[in-house]
């Protein structure tokens, strides 16, 4: 899906783009939703269950090389790995839009995106002139060079039509994020960070993509900020 990063200093950016506190857009993300996800009862910093525990169990390595990437590495288009006879990608607006209007059985025609979880705007979604893109929370770019490119095909292709690792966003902001980490971008709406980071941390524990050190910092700085925030389950 993106093929390029964006190079900002990873050490500045960590330590300075999420000192605002994480809250609002923290519930269970479901069709007609623009929310973030699931959130349980509160326990105490660092609990088992909490994203900042589970940050704390991600494998540090460095990044390897993006050799050999590109998008069909991760299957071709949007596939429908739950056989529900729609594409991954029709399944995800339906999912996160409201007020879905239908071309057929599976294809939304009209919608809106309520809340975009990186803008913190109303979009309204209309096929064929579209301003939502569906994102990819840990970019396939990022994952291939943290340990997806040691993977098989229906493994990468999972990973990249994962619902927890898919979500509507505004296209603009998606374009910026481009292949970024933690440590490189995070959304500009501040109250959907945390929300944001703790999908990544769950994406990553479940496949089981390594992060780098600075990236892992990032990741902290933010569930620091909020650190009752659940992992979101998968």
């Amino acid at each position: 899906m993106r093929t390029y990063r964006i190079a900002l200093p990873a050490t500045a950016l960590a330590a300075s783009l999420v000192l605002a506190g994480c809250g609002g857009d923290s519930a269970k993300k479901a069709p007609g939703a623009a929310s973030g996800s699931p959130s349980a009862a509160p326990g105490p910093k660092g609990a088992a269950g909490s994203a900042l525990a589970a940050a704390d169990s991600l494998t540090v390595k460095g990044r390897a090389p993006k050799t050999g990437y590109s998008r069909d590495q991760f299957g071709k288009g949007w596939t429908d790995t739950d056989h529900n006879g729609c594409a991954t990608r029709e399944d995800i607006l339906k999912r996160d839009l409201k007020d879905v209007k239908f071309k057929d059985k599976c294809d939304v025609a009209s919608g809106t995106l309520v809340r975009d979880p990186y803008t913190g705007e109303s979009i309204q979604f209309q096929r064929g002139a579209s301003k939502i893109d569906i994102d990819h929370v840990v970019a396939l770019s990022d994952a291939w060079q943290k340990g997806a490119q040691q993977w098989d095909k229906q493994k990468r292709t999972e990973f990249a039509n994962d619902p927890l690792n898919l979500i509507a966003v505004d296209a603009s902001a998606n374009r910026r994020k481009s292949d970024g980490d933690a440590a490189t971008w995070l959304p500009p709406y501040q109250a959907y960070r945390c929300t944001y980071v703790a999908d990544q941390v769950a994406v990553k524990k479940k496949y089981g993509v390594w992060v780098t050190d600075a990236e892992k910092a990032a990741m902290k700085t933010v569930l620091d900020s909020c650190p009752t925030q659940q992992l979101p389950a998968g």
